[in-house]
């Protein structure tokens, strides 16, 4: 690759954000070719590719992608495929599934189903409370009649809080069993239910032990991480929404004989003329047909300073109209402009990223299976070697209270908390359950310029050089602009203490400048056209006085702090580091040459950073990227792993994975450090779990075990994966 990256003109933003609007693009109702669904129950990429095969594989439909951030299904086909046929093939495959419409998102099912999942979570943690109570008093020495007595009060209150909390693993384990498939939910479901028959065959028999405490608290937990993995979701969904939320919902459209009339968004259509006073964001893309200004286009290419806009400038809906007002005609409009195609691109790189699969998964599919089918088979040999049924229950119980995965379910929750622990006292929080995981695998490194590297505020580099009656008189003519160069010129002078020049009729024209009167001789502040400083290319505004030479002010972007500092540490631990910043060559290429950094990316639009980022994944690269801006979302979402500082807008903190807490950038590095050594623990932690495995297992199944040293050798397991965790700290 070559040392800099420059846009290319098959770059075109529009052509890279294409496939992605097509793909999941929001459809319009009249367009029947085009299906949304909502799948509130879906909740792993196993999910994903069952649904998307299934619908595929319908002969009339063109394209499906199931979207586990949003919840949703968007789906291409033939017209004469209606959204009944296709809710009722997903219906079949044992989903929830419901017609969408198209302009809305699902939030609705998926608030129900964090509710519903709370409320099954807080019923199983009060019934675990109680039969524990009466457990403590079993274990303790209570017998005979006594002993009956308490394990019935614990299955009146364990039968029915399981057949009520334990819904949502029966549920989607015989939608998978009905379609001849095995998901996670099967190898729990047969857990609870072989504990629960055990107890109940104990306890009919007289027996000393009864698991119902057992069979509740596997429920509550299994229960309380899918409802935290519903709420991680729901954070992450939101960064799609509030890019939503940021079109326009209104605009003022203009009539053929020229009057103001105030229309929804929806009703405007490309060719009409859209007025947008000074303040207003853009409702549409479109080109300018009347007036100049000052846009603000940080929303979309993070771009330092406002640009120059008059007629036959091209504008993009999210965009800020800062000082004049402009008459656009809209070339682009609802599904098709650049701030809705930005949020499609977040959605389908958080679509992408969620089917990552973390080393606990990888391990449970192959661990799950082989200890159930370990259980029935000593269940099975047992009962043909003594004909004795109770004996045979025991043990398979015994084989299964042995081998639960607790160790193996605390391997990354215990490593991921102390790691966690361990980077919140330097100044980083992790937000998401992978996140340590993928940190750790990086080997690339991507920062956005503006307000991730630089502050983003211009600072006065030359006010020492300038002769005190300039700095006076640009000061005068400053103070009362909103213009970031001009805020930049009035804080400077000020905090040196300057006074401001006795300038009259001070006015602001739009899109160049300030201009006055000074002893009855013009003096204007500005861009370097408007004050006769022709050719000059560097960051500046410019005062002329008169016909003599325009004096320039430059400026500079403000290093954030520690920004030099990561950006070595990470290139000496072999990292590579790119910059992609959505501003000007010269500014992007001179912060480039000052970092250090020689892989670089100017002029860039959202789908510019998101399509360049997936050409580095699919090359093998595993990315982290730093940004902070709203253009920044879609990069953050289709990364590997993404950080954001605490200063960031909110759609960019929550499309990432870590977030900065201080202003300070040196802990990325160490970040990365401390991933690396958790992803050394866990896999420690599973070769420790394997170990007690081979060593228990055989024991248990030999009837060497009772479930009461079964428990105790698994709880023994379990802390010392946790102590493993712990040197972390």
């Amino acid at each position: 690759m070559t040392a800099s990256m420059r846009p290319t003109p098959s770059a075109c933003p529009a052509c890279a954000a294409a496939p992605a609007a097509e793909q999941l693009a929001d459809m319009q109702p009249h367009d029947p070719a085009q299906i949304a669904l909502s799948l509130p129950t879906i909740h792993c990429s196993a999910c994903i590719t069952k649904i998307e095969k299934a619908l595929e594989a319908h002969p009339q439909v063109k394209s499906a992608r199931v979207n586990l951030t949003l919840k949703r299904a968007s789906i291409e086909a033939g017209p004469e495929v209606t959204a009944s046929e296709m809710k009722e093939l997903v219906e079949g495959l044992g989903y929830e599934a419901h017609e969408l419409d198209p302009g809305t998102l699902s939030a609705t099912a998926t608030d129900r189903a964090g509710r519903d999942l709370l409320m099954r979570l807080a019923v199983a943690g009060f019934a675990s409370m109680n039969v524990m109570l009466l457990s403590v008093s079993v274990w303790s020495g209570a017998a005979d009649a006594t002993r009956d007595l308490f394990h019935w009060i614990s299955a009146a209150i364990a039968l029915p809080t399981i057949a009520f909390s334990g819904q949502p693993f029966f549920r989607n384990a015989w939608a998978a069993l009905s379609n001849r498939q095995l998901n996670m939910d099967v190898p729990i479901t047969l857990a609870i239910l072989l504990a629960v028959v055990t107890s109940l065959w104990e306890t009919s028999l007289s027996g000393e032990h009864a698991y119902f405490d057992a069979a509740l608290a596997l429920t509550f937990f299994l229960l309380a991480g899918r409802y935290l993995d519903h709420r991680t979701r729901a954070i992450a969904r939101s960064a799609a929404e509030e890019l939503t939320a940021l079109e326009v919902p209104r605009a003022t459209r203009l009539t053929d004989t020229g009057e103001e009339e105030t229309v929804n968004v929806a009703q405007l259509s490309v060719g009409d003329l859209i007025l947008v006073r000074p303040g207003g964001r853009m409702p549409v893309d479109g080109e300018i047909t009347q007036g100049t200004s000052e846009i603000d286009r940080s929303l979309l290419t993070g771009e330092t300073l406002p640009v120059f806009a008059s007629e036959g400038q091209g504008v993009s809906a999210g965009e800020v109209n800062l000082t004049g007002p402009l008459t656009i005609r809209a070339t682009a409009v609802g599904a098709d402009t650049s701030l809705h195609r930005m949020a499609d691109l977040v959605a389908i790189a958080e679509s992408g990223r969620s089917r990552y699969t973390s080393l606990a998964d990888k391990a449970a599919k192959l661990y799950a299976p082989g200890v159930h089918i370990l259980s029935a088979l000593a269940f099975v040999g047992w009962y043909l070697y003594t004909f004795d049924v109770r004996t045979a229950l025991n043990i398979a119980a015994a084989v299964l209270i042995i081998t639960c995965p607790c160790a193996l379910g605390l391997a990354v929750p215990a490593v991921t908390t102390a790691a966690s622990g361990r980077l919140f006292r330097k100044g980083m929080l992790i937000k998401h359950e992978t996140a340590l995981e993928r940190l750790a695998q990086v080997d690339t490194v991507v920062f956005d310029k503006t307000g991730t590297l630089t502050a983003g505020t211009p600072e006065l580099t030359n006010l020492a050089d300038l002769p005190r009656r300039d700095v006076e008189l640009a000061l005068a003519l400053a103070q009362g602009s909103s213009h970031p160069l001009a805020q930049a010129i009035t804080r400077a002078a000020r905090e040196a203490g300057f006074a401001p020049a006795h300038v009259s009729d001070v006015t602001e024209v739009p899109g160049y400048g300030t201009r006055g009167s000074l002893n009855g001789q013009e003096v204007r502040l500005g861009r370097a056209s408007w004050t006769g400083a022709e050719g000059r290319t560097e960051t500046a505004t410019f005062l002329s006085r008169g016909t003599g030479v325009p004096v320039p002010f430059t400026f500079a972007d403000r290093l954030r702090d520690g920004a030099a500092e990561a950006v070595q540490a990470l290139r000496d631990a072999g990292k590579t580091v790119y910059l992609m910043s959505g501003d000007t060559t010269q500014a992007v290429e001179a912060l480039a040459d000052r970092l250090g950094i020689e892989r670089w990316l100017a002029e860039a639009l959202p789908a510019d950073k998101s399509s360049r980022i997936q050409a580095l994944a699919e090359h093998g690269a595993k990315v982290l990227m730093v940004g902070d801006g709203l253009n920044d979302t879609a990069a953050l979402a289709a990364a590997h792993v993404s950080i954001s500082p605490a200063s960031a807008l909110d759609a960019a903190r929550v499309a990432s994975d870590i977030v900065l807490l201080g202003g300070d950038l040196t802990p990325i590095a160490s970040a990365c450090t401390t991933a690396r050594a958790a992803t050394r623990r866990i896999r420690e932690n599973f070769r420790i779990a394997t170990i007690y495995n081979v060593i228990a297992v055989p024991l248990a199944v030999a009837g060497l075990a009772t479930p009461l040293i079964a428990a105790l050798a698994m709880s023994a397991s379990s802390i010392t994966v946790s102590l493993n965790a712990l040197r972390l700290r």
